[in-house]
C-alpha cells in the first residue's frame, strides 16, 4: 500500500500537512538514507522518516548601517529578511548557506548597490563538487536565466549576460573535490551553472546534475565591501566531507 509522502510525514511527526510539505520542499526529510524529493510522491505506507529542522539564523555583525547574518541552508533570503528590520542587499539561493547582508540606512544602501554594480565587492564561496579539481581555472561564459512561475533556471548562452567565475582547488578526496570560488559577477545560479559546464556539478545540486545529498554543498564564506568584511564559519559538512 502506498500513500503521499507529505501525509505520512504529517502523521509520523504529528504536524500539519502544510508543514510536512514545507519540510520536504526544503530538503529536510529523509527515508532509508535518501532525501524525499517530491512531497506528493507516493511511497510505502510503512515508511519511516528522519526529519531535520532548519538551523537558526545567526547575526555575525550589526551596526547602524548594516546587518551581516549567517543564513542556514534550506532557508530563503526572503525568509531571512522577514526576521529583521532591514532590507536585503543581495541574495543567496535557498540551498546555499553563508553570509547575507541587509542594510538599515538608505544612503549606505545606495553606496553599496554602486559597489556591486562596479564589481568592487569581493565574494568568496566554498563548494564540494563531483570530479577531481587539481588546477585553478576560470569560466567566463555568459549566462541566460529563464523564469518559470516562481522558479528560475539558468544556462550558458550567447544571448546571456556576462558572468565571471574563478575556481581554486583546496582538497581532493576520492572522486570529489573541495574548492574555493571567487565571483566577479552575480548572475542567478552562476556558480552552479559554470561548474556544471566544466563537468564539476556541486554535490546536492539536483537542478544542475549534482549527486543527491542532504544539502547543496555551496557556502558563501566571505564578503567585503565599503571597508567591511564578514566571514561565516565553515559548516561541518565542508570541514570533512564524505
Amino acid at each position: 500500500m502506498k500513500e503521499k509522502a507529505y501525509k505520512l510525514v504529517a502523521i509520523q511527526e504529528k504536524i500539519s500537512n502544510r508543514l510536512a510539505k514545507d519540510l520536504i520542499d526544503r530538503g529536510l526529510v529523509f527515508s532509508k538514507g535518501k532525501k524525499i524529493m517530491v512531497a506528493r510522491g507516493e511511497i510505502d505506507a510503512d515508511s519511516k522518516f528522519r526529519v531535520e529542522r532548519p538551523a537558526k539564523i545567526k547575526v555575525i555583525f550589526e551596526d547602524s548601517k548594516i546587518i551581516a547574518v549567517d543564513k542556514p541552508s534550506a532557508l530563503t533570503s526572503d525568509e531571512v529578511e522577514k526576521k529583521f528590520d532591514a532590507k536585503l542587499l543581495h541574495r543567496l539561493d535557498k540551498g546555499t548557506s553563508g553570509v547575507v547582508l541587509l542594510v538599515k540606512d538608505e544612503e549606505f544602501q545606495k553606496k553599496a548597490i554602486e559597489e556591486f554594480r562596479h564589481r568592487r565587492v569581493e565574494k568568496e564561496y566554498l563548494a564540494v563538487v563531483s570530479g577531481k579539481v587539481v588546477e585553478p581555472f576560470s569560466v567566463t561564459e555568459p549566462i541566460l536565466t529563464i523564469k518559470k512561475g516562481n522558479s528560475f533556471f539558468s544556462k550558458i548562452s550567447k544571448h546571456g549576460k556576462e558572468a565571471i567565475t574563478h575556481v581554486e582547488p583546496m582538497m581532493v578526496e576520492g572522486k570529489k573535490s573541495k574548492i574555493r570560488v571567487l565571483i566577479e559577477t552575480g548572475r542567478t545560479h552562476q556558480i552552479r551553472v559554470h561548474l556544471r559546464s566544466k563537468g564539476f556539478s556541486i554535490i546536492g545540486d539536483s537542478l544542475y546534475g549534482g549527486k543527491e545529498y542532504k544539502r547543496l554543498m555551496l557556502h558563501a564564506k566571505r564578503i567585503s565591501l565599503l571597508g567591511y568584511e564578514f566571514e561565516s564559519i565553515e559548516p561541518k559538512e565542508f570541514v570533512r566531507f564524505e
